[in-house]
């Protein structure tokens, strides 16, 4: 039977959800607008959902209206502000992690004549308020902010952001998606937007909240129902098993919180303890209580979910580093940590304490298993600043020398994706001497977000990115590694 602990992707179901979609199939099936005695009783049902869950999230009731999923209610949110705000002007603000469904619509702002400012993340993923502050102008239509990261959890400063936006009246779209359900939410929105199958609803189920007397004009044709914000039909039974399992999960989120709090806090401290070169990412005191990522170096993030899941264990990668996109996650990248052999672990509620020891009994093996072929040598303490080199570094013949001109040690890895220029490059460090430097030619994306990060990890210098023409290279460019022992 496989674990699951992919919860920030989607939450099973809850059983109160359950119940609740079974009896709405049966009492709400009809329109809601109609007036007849089957549509009247639909609208009851819907009318108390809308209540329930505008009084979890904070919201008045005609505030809230019902969408197809998160993206959707992020999109609608955004695109929709945007509109309603064009005669301030067409700039928009958001932060470096944002979900990709705040970054799509950015683009597609952007190319449509708008402008964009990003503001950026410390290495825990978390925003400062005072650098997104100065980013608002006069002429800003929206800022977005998601109140907590959905690849490593860190929790944003949303009060103190949207009180900035506030003084500059500017309004400011939360993303509640992975904290809405398990933590309270954040005070000063403008506009928020969360999905159902995150906390245990049904899937299908977003919500996207305006509040009074923000400026929104629907981007999409006019409709009569959800207020004019979203077209269509309402899944009412859906809505329906949607409020009660938010209301479900909340009276029960303080008690699981502190349970779930030390599971992860267990995962933080013990994997790195466990696991040779692994980094464990994201804000360790602004987190959200239930999710944990780690990298580890010289692994495809990929087999390692490969792996565990063959071993009974449903995670996810933070990391969207895979072979088939090539594209490292643009939240590991703004915050400078390694992008490759990274793992995402969010336990859903009822996760049991068992299964969790379980969980890190078995992934040093695995990750051993993935990295044996390497032949890197891991047996130092943990923490050292030693370099990984191979047992034996010389008299290796051919192509494997280093070439070198003056003190510079040219590694060539064109052509090979990520992990592979850094392994190469842990091979070859231990060739170095002290002092001398490395030039990895490479035409990867994720070598120059990864070199510097490896560099981080090893206590070494990264001396910058130069031309790979400069050594020899034909394409992609030469990220130069100092050695420092």
């Amino acid at each position: 039977m496989t674990v699951y602990f992919d919860v920030a992707s989607t939450a099973p179901l809850h059983p109160v959800a359950r119940q609740a979609l079974t009896a709405a199939l049966d009492e709400g099936w009809a329109d809601p607008a109609r007036l007849y005695r089957s549509g009247r009783q639909a609208r009851m049902l819907l009318d108390a959902a809308r209540e329930t869950l505008a009084a979890e999230l904070g919201a008045r009731p005609d505030e809230v209206s019902f969408t197809a999923s998160g993206t959707q209610a992020v999109q609608l949110g955004m695109l929709g502000a945007l509109t309603g705000n064009r005669r301030r002007g067409s700039h928009l603000v958001h932060s470096a992690v944002e979900h990709s469904s705040v970054l799509h619509v950015a683009e597609r702002h952007e190319a449509g004549g708008g402008e964009v400012a990003v503001a950026p993340v410390d290495r825990t993923g978390r925003v400062d308020p005072e650098a997104f502050g100065a980013l608002l102008r006069p002429d800003t239509a929206l800022a977005a902010l998601q109140s907590a990261n959905h690849e490593v959890g860190t929790l944003q400063p949303v009060a103190e952001t949207a009180e900035l936006c506030a003084g500059a009246g500017v309004p400011l779209l939360v993303d509640a998606a992975q904290s809405a359900g398990r933590l309270a939410v954040p005070a000063g929105w403008s506009l928020l937007t969360a999905s159902a199958h995150k906390w245990g609803g049904p899937p299908g189920v977003g919500v996207l909240a305006v509040r009074k007397g923000v400026r929104y004009s629907s981007p999409l044709p006019a409709d009569e129902r959800e207020g004019g914000r979203v077209p269509g039909y309402v899944n009412v039974p859906s809505i329906v098993a949607a409020a009660a399992s938010l209301r479900a999960v909340r009276a029960e989120a303080e008690r699981e919180n502190a349970r779930l709090h030390g599971l992860v806090e267990r995962i933080r401290a013990r994997v790195p303890q466990l696991v040779p070169e692994v980094e464990v990412v994201g804000d360790p005191v602004h987190r959200l209580p239930h999710l944990v990522t780690f990298s580890c170096l010289y692994v495809d993030g990929e087999v390692l979910l490969t792996e565990l899941d063959r071993a009974g264990f449903a995670v996810s990668s933070g990391s969207s580093c895979t072979s088939s996109t090539l594209t490292p996650s643009h939240v590991l990248a703004a915050m400078g940590v390694l992008t490759e052999g990274n793992v995402r672990v969010s336990l859903p509620y009822g996760t049991a304490e068992a299964d969790v020891e379980r969980f890190l009994a078995l992934l040093p093996d695995l990750v051993a298993g993935i990295r044996a072929p390497l032949g890197l040598n891991f047996a130092q303490p943990q923490g050292s600043s030693a370099p990984l080199i191979p047992p034996r570094a010389e008299g290796r013949a051919g192509s494997e020398r280093p070439e070198a001109s003056g003190r510079v040690t040219v590694i060539d890895a064109l052509g090979k994706r990520c992990p592979l220029p850094v392994i190469e490059l842990a091979k070859r460090i231990g060739e170095v001497p002290e002092g001398g430097t490395v030039a990895v030619l490479s035409d990867d994306e994720a070598a120059r977000l990864d070199i510097p990060a490896w560099c981080a990890m090893r206590d070494q210098e990264y001396a910058g990115e130069a031309p790979a023409a400069d050594y020899g290279g034909d394409r992609g460019s030469a990220y130069l590694v100092v050695r420092r022992t």
